[in-house]
């Protein structure tokens, strides 16, 4: 691993890394569920089985948090042969929108009923 390049975005985070191994080797290793293991493990994960798959281009997995809120969020692996015959591996992590869940009122609000005049 060379470089590594951050950029923040709205909702989410992008990292870029320059590796010296093969693109061939990369996509094993983020593909492969037993290569994959050793660095992302299962138990981080919503589902361990991809949401989407390029062969050799970029596969993505869906992550749940183990606390509340339980934020949902998509990782995205691509990767791109480099200059040097390394590869350039892009993970993009985003947030999942959702719709905010409207709680409640509480039933005894204990709250004085007031009439409005016309």
């Amino acid at each position: 691993m060379n470089d590594l390049k951050t950029e923040k975005q709205a909702k989410g985070v992008v990292l870029e890394y320059e590796l010296d191994a093969s693109p061939e080797a990369v996509w094993r290793a983020i593909s492969i569920a037993s290569f994959r293991e050793k660095w992302l493990p299962a138990g981080d994960l919503a589902d361990a089985e991809p949401v989407s798959s390029t062969a050799g281009e970029e596969i993505r997995y869906r992550m749940r948090e183990q606390e509340p809120p339980f934020l949902e969020s998509v990782v995205a692996f691509r990767i791109d042969p480099n200059a040097e015959g390394g590869t350039t591996l892009r993970v993009i992590h985003r947030l999942v929108e959702t719709e905010p869940i409207e709680q409640p009122s509480a039933a005894n609000s204990n709250q004085t009923l007031m009439m409005l005049a016309a």
